[in-house]
């Protein structure tokens, strides 16, 4: 059984509030997962996209310096102001291109439906409940268009010995205090997407003993089937 998320919406948005820009230099193991997602999640052709808990603005960053087409808009969302204030500062070079909006920590999202080509979240789908995950994607799956994609990294339970190794470690210093682990714990995404997708990209990454999880997936059309 997955482990239940052990803080409090109040709890996170205080853990990163003080937290803050040393979310950073746990790029150590995220770097892995996100070159890979940048890999295949076709962002090259992307005009909007929207990344639910946007961070301290890095991989943001990254996507409208490199990856996005030079017209391309993003939108992003945190629960911490501390967060937001530092991807503010991170985008200001983008001037209107990059829109900011501060969650109060409800899953819905105050953008229109079928308007976004690729739709976010790192490393943020295992701090939430299983019910918060499940609203989130049902949120993902109105605000995105026809062919576009979500896109998802996180925690995962361990592949190989060492990393499962260090996947029990993980578990245990959850289980005794969450917010040591800043509310993260090791989960399966993809065991919690339902028929309304269709896996493009899925793979376990590991960096230092750590696993991730990287899924890109696209709106299962109805009436089209797939292979």
């Amino acid at each position: 059984m997955q482990p239940l998320r052990g803080l409090t919406k109040e709890d996170v948005e205080k853990f990163y509030d003080h937290f803050g820009a040393r979310q950073d230099k746990q790029n150590y193991y995220e770097n892995v997962a996100l070159a890979d997602l940048l890999e295949h999640a076709r962002f090259d052709t992307a005009q909007a996209v929207v990344e639910f808990g946007c961070g301290t603005g890095r991989f943001a960053e990254q996507l409208l310096e490199i990856h996005l087409p030079n017209a391309s808009s993003y939108w992003g969302c945190d629960v911490s102001t501390t967060m937001i204030e530092l991807s503010r500062k991170r985008l200001l070079g983008f001037g209107s291109r990059a829109r900011l909006w501060k969650s109060a920590g409800e899953v819905s999202l105050p953008l229109p439906s079928e308007s976004a080509d690729c739709f976010v979240s790192n490393y943020v789908m295992d701090i939430l409940s299983f019910e918060e995950i499940d609203a989130v994607i049902g949120e993902a799956k109105r605000i995105l268009k026809k062919d576009g994609l979500l896109c998802l990294t996180g925690l995962t339970n361990g592949k190989g010995l060492f990393s499962k190794l260090w996947t029990a470690f993980w578990n245990v210093r959850f289980a005794i205090n969450p917010k040591w682990v800043g509310g993260c714990r090791p989960i399966y995404v993809r065991e919690l997407l339902n028929g309304d997708w269709e896996i493009e990209h899925y793979r376990v990454v590991v960096a230092r003993g750590i696993s991730s999880e990287v899924i890109v997936a696209g709106k299962r059309l109805s009436g089209k089937s797939f292979s």
